[in-house]
């Protein structure tokens, strides 16, 4: 397990937040031992995500959430003839992000569906393109793909800043320069305005949820995997109880502007029911969030070949459409499903997380506007 010095500010903000939360009962008695006894520590019943949060304070070493133990990935997705992987910049108010972008060799100006991956903790967007093997996806179905870039001055081990309210927000924060760079590709490059999703692993895959949430005009369909739903925190201890104990019911949707009448963009959420990193509930808690106007509930099951079983749980609406997709992959971890081991966080025994999802944007375009 990589271990990461947080700054003595946060370190502060965060054992106060804490100590707020359980209404100061970590601290140690104050009386003097007496003579020949040793000093005693009182030791409060805390919930186990709480306990284990301090406890990694206490050591010096703490796990931004979504992370997990990794190694570097150094391979870069191949690229065949034809096609392209730039590296770009935006910018924009609330700061500059780098990002990849795969233009497949069967792009020729024609109006094309885009895909923007959102990377996890400690990754880069050359290694997650390398995990997902989204690049020799898109090549085949000729999509373009947006990689988002986090910095380790945004966030020390490059996650998405998801838990922040500041950043659960429309056109405000992260959620901000994201949409920005999906605009930015969709300015530049001929891009089916009907056809625009994001998908992403652990804290990227909540970060997709809360860009689901703020953009649903701008994003047709979402893909969360191993992620968590929009507003499952607000800051970093509620992030980490949140990771570990999953969350209870409905997450309440972050910003209530107009809410009953907004759109709620279908989803595909894939969860492994052994991930001890952000606990399976919360794969559920997405599909809650994004399944209210669906209901009815088909379940199948199913062994990807010579892998893992999983359960598919179809949500349909009352049209009979599939609007949300949950695959529980069982004896699964914390780990892209179907990976390349060219990147990190992957788990070659499937099943196929990126064609399945590949597969479940194309058959969900954005509705026809009104009128």
């Amino acid at each position: 397990m990589m271990k990461h010095i947080l700054p003595s500010g946060l370190l502060t903000e965060a054992t106060a937040a804490l100590q707020r939360l359980l209404g100061d009962g970590t601290s140690q008695a104050k009386s003097a031992p007496r003579p020949g006894r040793r000093k005693t520590t009182v030791k409060p019943s805390l919930p186990e995500a709480l306990r284990g949060f301090l406890d990694q304070i206490g050591q010096g070493g703490l796990q931004m959430p979504g992370g997990g133990p990794a190694q570097p990935a150094s391979a870069t997705a191949p690229v065949p003839q034809g096609a392209a992987f730039l590296a770009r910049s935006f910018s924009n108010q609330a700061g500059s992000r780098p990002y990849k972008l795969y233009v497949p060799s069967g792009y020729h100006g024609q109006p094309v569906p885009l895909i923007v991956m959102l990377h996890g903790c400690t990754q880069s967007p050359d290694d997650f393109a390398a995990g997902t093997r989204m690049n020799a996806a898109a090549e085949q179905r000729t999509c373009l793909v947006a990689y988002p870039g986090q910095t380790s001055s945004a966030n020390m081990q490059k996650c998405w800043n998801w838990f922040n309210e500041a950043d659960q927000q429309r056109d405000a924060g992260e959620p901000s320069i994201i949409a920005g760079i999906t605009r930015e590709v969709m300015r530049d490059y001929a891009v089916d305005p009907r056809r625009v999703y994001v998908a992403g692993l652990s804290a990227g895959g909540a970060a997709a949820a809360v860009l689901g949430d703020a953009y649903p005009d701008l994003y047709a369909a979402v893909g969360v995997h191993s992620g968590l739903a929009c507003g499952a925190a607000r800051d970093m201890p509620s992030a980490f109880a949140a990771m570990q104990r999953g969350s209870d019911g409905v997450v309440s949707r972050a910003g209530s502007r107009a809410k009953a009448q907004r759109r709620i963009a279908p989803a595909i959420v894939f969860h492994g029911d052994r991930d001890t990193t952000v606990n399976p509930r919360n794969g559920d808690a997405v599909v809650a969030q994004m399944a209210q106007a669906a209901p009815r509930t088909r379940v199948e099951q199913g062994q990807a070949a010579g892998g893992h079983a999983y359960t598919r749980t179809l949500h349909d609406d009352a049209n009979g459409q599939t609007v949300v997709e949950q695959w529980t992959v069982h004896g699964g971890a914390h780990a892209w499903f179907g990976g390349s081991p060219a990147g990190t966080y992957t788990d070659a025994r499937g099943p196929d997380a990126t064609a399945e999802m590949l597969r479940f944007f194309l058959q969900h375009p954005a509705p026809m506007p009104a009128g």
